[in-house]
């Protein structure tokens, strides 16, 4: 009985959202001037549908129907209502006994209208009385569950005690410090083949965050177990994670580290695996200005400037040359990227001359920034790089980059995976940030 009820004041309330409507349609067809012509052919075609909105029902077929109901904002904007031009003297109340003539639509009533609504209320809000004892039941279940928010604590893991798989996510592999990852996880997979699969992946350059997002949702769909990321930017990845988090996979973090606030506000508890990028990028500093002399002026390569180790390891560098008084004249982001290092390298040298050194936040803009200074003639600049790429070594032989700093790239993935592995087995091991080990590379050591 309620439900028919509800019908009945619903088809009501519908009817006389059509006789507004329609009214509105009016006014606005006068101040534009439609002629009675077209007014004509519309009042035929809203004649033929035959829509009876007041019962819910139509003589037409329903996918007809739900098109003739879907266009209703179309028509009230394009004038699809029975013919009522009229004078600027005719009054609004003959227009709307016109309207209800055409349309063969009863007068509208306010007070009907309002206790349709009234009626409607109290039956959504007091329906299903008849069940109340049923009620009663499956109510207690439905508030425990949205009791809880999920920014208190982490999804429980559960136990692995099969082989799992392992999803790398790295940068570029166009860099040679991940391709060297990239290797270095390979080899541990395959001498740990009973224990985990490994599924390595990578994005075409060190901005495309985008992509590597979507490497992310591709992990989640195919229901990795454990996801090692080295991610291109600390804040943007966030939420794609937490995605992961939440569907119970768990997520290490190494090399970049996500931003810590960004973590917070998401209620993650994702470890860090990764070297102190400050105290690396210092200890490089510091060799460089022991073959300089105080106030020579330097100039910084910075990384993606979002990611948390091109920002701690530019002020690494800033430690070191602030602390022997080296003047730094200028400081660029060269996104990472051996191209666009050795532009920016160009117009450094270009714009302040004096520069006696260039101290680039990774190994493949090192190398952008010694090309420069060969084009421009300046080998007396002194260039120094991060990460001890295989390319870069040879150029320390050389005497063409001065320093470097050993993250053990070939050993970073390892030591992230074999956290995750930990977490897997362990449902009662904790989350915890790893410091791995970061070196000193120069042509002594080499």
């Amino acid at each position: 009985m309620a439900i028919k009820i509800f019908e009945v004041c619903w088809g009501y309330m519908c009817r006389s959202a059509i006789i507004l409507r329609f009214a509105a349609a009016q006014r606005r067809r006068v101040a534009c001037g439609e002629t009675a012509g077209d007014s004509d052919r519309q009042t035929e075609k809203l004649r033929s549908s035959d829509v009876d909105f007041a019962g819910g029902r139509s003589s037409v077929a329903a996918p007809q129907l739900q098109r003739v109901v879907c266009r209703i904002p179309w028509a009230r904007a394009q004038g699809y209502h029975p013919q009522l031009l009229r004078s600027q003297s005719q009054s609004p109340l003959v227009d709307s006994q016109r309207l209800r003539d055409e349309c063969n639509l009863p007068r509208f009533d306010w007070r009907r209208l309002v206790s349709a609504v009234v009626l409607m209320i109290v039956i959504c809000g007091c329906g299903g009385t008849d069940n109340a004892e049923n009620d009663a039941t499956t109510e207690a279940p439905a508030t425990t569950e949205v009791a809880a928010p999920s920014t208190v604590t982490p999804p429980a893991r559960k136990v692995k005690t099969g082989k799992v798989r392992i999803a790398l996510v790295m940068k570029s592999l166009a860099n040679e410090f991940f391709s060297t990852m990239a290797d270095g996880a390979s080899i541990h997979a395959l001498d740990n083949s009973e224990t985990y699969e490994l599924i390595v992946n990578g994005i075409p350059d060190e901005t495309d965050l985008s992509a590597q997002a979507s490497l992310v949702e591709q992990m989640i769909a195919q229901n990795v177990d454990a996801i090692v990321i080295a991610p291109a930017d600390s804040e943007a990845l966030v939420p794609v994670l937490k995605g992961a988090v939440d569907a119970g996979i768990v997520v290490v973090n190494i090399d970049n580290k996500l931003d810590t606030a960004a973590i917070k506000d998401a209620s993650l508890a994702m470890p860090f695996v990764g070297p102190d990028n400050r105290v690396g990028a210092k200890k490089v500093g510091e060799f460089l200005a022991s073959k300089l002399t105080a106030g020579d002026a330097v100039a910084v390569l910075e990384g993606v400037q979002s990611s948390f180790n091109g920002q701690q390891r530019k002020l690494g560098f800033e430690d070191a040359m602030q602390a022997a008084g080296m003047k730094i004249v200028d400081s660029q982001s060269a996104q990472w990227e051996m191209s666009v290092a050795n532009q920016t390298t160009a117009g450094m040298l270009t714009s302040h001359p004096e520069i006696k050194a260039i101290l680039a936040c990774n190994d493949s803009m090192a190398l952008g920034a010694i090309a420069a200074t060969r084009a421009a003639d300046r080998k007396d600049v002194l260039v120094v790089g991060f990460d001890n790429i295989s390319a870069v070594q040879q150029a320390i032989r050389d005497g063409q980059i001065l320093a470097t700093a050993d993250q053990h790239g070939d050993k970073l993935a390892v030591f992230g995976i074999e956290l995750a592995i930990q977490l897997l087995m362990d449902a009662n091991a904790t989350p915890q940030d790893k410091e791995t080990p970061v070196d000193l590379v120069t042509a002594e050591t080499l």
